[in-house]
């Protein structure tokens, strides 16, 4: 199967969170099969790290892509990673500036020309390089108005005649909403300004647009699928559209990167360890953790972590009400950037409680690695969450998750009061009694040892690859394309 994939971000180019993530995986999986030919755009941002041998390099020629009433000139970087051919949308007017989507005073004021410019040179470049997919998978409101353009503009071309679209909601939160003004800038008409097309609450929206054109809808888990189809909060205004499309709308569960979160194999943890001697690894990580952070050395603290953005979504405004409730018996290790009052809460845990807490807010890849190897619990209480990775990756290295059940969450993290059952710890609302109650369980059954132990096992040994997702996956193409040419 020729599959394009067209995202604003990919591991290992450019990663913001857990889009990049999936984008890079999903790829790499798909075009291990011999039978697949996959190729990933992405935009030339200026700001890429990766290693060496990956770096773009410059394509030969030039192609112009319709924008508004002019064309802009535009041209390809290229990069072979492993079987996947990554072509890099190069525009200095749109993507050669610090960053992907903000600056440090806000969100770039012209986003929407810069991924209206990137949905459209996608198509012109796959025409320019005579790939012709069968189908174009599409990510998040950057990638939103690619089936609109397709649709609109390229119906009756030969070269698409037989390319269908699917587009993955990651976050039905971020949707991509401009002034009805930038309409004639993205190349659109008046006819497209409708409630059944472009218009939403009198302005455009790029997330609703690839709900109304794509052929087939998925989300990042199952649950998060109905959530936002009969939950008016999730929803965001889109609810009813979803619903109406509801017979193309599926949830398929995320998966990680199994050979890059193995505590077995990572080089960037102080000792490996696997099922089977999961007590002294993790034991001597969380002792050399505690070292490295100024925290107490003791193996009788729970080391509780946290590895997210910060902000309110998370949950972790609740994780600090009660937090110093916990110092005698809990430390709190919390890494991740966002929200500043958050991030100076976490800092003022740290000034009064020294030896109890640490925080960074500096994104630390080795220390992310660190802090899921070392912890005994791991803190995502989060208010809602499409799918999630990070709950995965800390079952993966022996973190019992404390989690919400809510989107992925739920799917994966199961907890009935049976340890034999359970692989983590589950709340019903993101709630400071909950959660106070849920740590109180998780502290005793971390004292009684027998229980907790049954449950880290339950934790590793669960399957969190993508492999049965990407067959999910292939089957919706197959769908896709079926229903396109019907």
């Amino acid at each position: 199967m020729r599959i394009l994939m067209a995202a604003s971000e990919a591991f290992p180019f450019f990663k913001t969170g857990g889009l990049g993530d999936v984008t890079g995986a999903l790829s790499r999986v798909f075009a291990r099969d011999p039978d697949n030919e996959v190729v990933l755009f992405l935009p030339r941002y200026r700001d890429i790290s990766c290693p060496a041998g990956l770096m773009p390099q410059p394509a030969p020629g030039k192609f112009f892509t319709p924008m508004g009433g002019g064309m802009e000139e535009t041209t390809l970087e290229y990069s072979k990673w492993e079987n996947v051919n990554v072509f890099f949308i190069n525009s200095k007017r749109f993507f050669d500036r610090p960053g992907m989507y903000r600056s440090p005073s806000g969100d770039y004021w012209d986003n929407d020309e810069r991924f209206a410019f990137f949905s459209r040179a996608v198509l012109e470049a796959a025409r320019f390089l005579d790939f012709k997919p069968e189908v174009i998978h599409c990510h998040d409101w950057q990638t939103g108005l690619l089936p609109a353009y397709l649709y609109t503009f390229y119906g009756s071309d030969p070269f698409f005649n037989k390319t269908a679209t699917v587009f993955t909601i990651h976050n039905l939160a971020y949707q991509g909403m401009f002034s009805k003004d930038s309409l004639h800038k993205i190349g659109f008409s008046w006819n497209e300004f409708t409630a059944e097309k472009l218009e939403f609450y009198g302005g455009l929206n790029y997330m609703k647009a690839a709900l109304v054109y794509s052929d087939i809808i998925t989300t990042v888990s199952p649950t998060y699928s109905e959530e936002i189809q009969y939950r008016g909060d999730l929803g965001h205004g889109l609810d009813g559209i979803l619903r109406n499309r509801s017979a193309d709308l599926s949830g398929i569960l995320n998966g990680i990167d199994q050979t890059i979160w193995n505590p077995a194999t990572d080089t960037k943890i102080f000792r490996n360890y696997d099922i089977t001697s999961f007590e002294e690894g993790k034991k001597a990580n969380k002792l050399e953790l505690q070292k490295q952070l100024g925290l107490e050395v003791n193996p009788d603290k729970i080391l509780a972590g946290i590895v997210s953005r910060m902000d309110s979504q998370k949950g972790l405004d609740i994780v600090l009400h009660i937090a110093y409730e916990f110092m005698n018996k809990i430390q709190f290790v919390a890494l991740g950037s966002g929200d500043p009052g958050l991030c100076e809460g976490f800092r003022h845990l740290v000034q009064n409680h020294r030896g109890c807490a640490a925080f960074s807010s500096d994104f630390d890849e080795p220390l992310a690695h660190k802090i899921y190897a070392a912890s005994d619990l791991f803190l995502m209480p989060s208010r809602f969450e499409p799918c999630g990775l990070s709950q995965m990756i800390a079952m993966r290295y022996g973190a019992l998750p404390v989690v919400t059940r809510t989107g992925g969450l739920k799917d994966t993290v199961f907890h009935n009061g049976i340890a034999e059952e359970c692989n983590g710890y589950a709340i019903d609302d993101a709630d400071d009694g909950q959660l106070r109650w849920m740590l109180q369980q998780a502290v005793k059954a971390f004292d009684a040892k027998k229980d907790f132990q049954t449950m880290i096992r339950n934790a590793m040994k669960g399957d969190y690859s993508w492999n049965h997702s990407a067959e999910e996956y292939l089957n919706l193409y197959r769908t896709a394309i079926e229903k396109h040419q019907n």
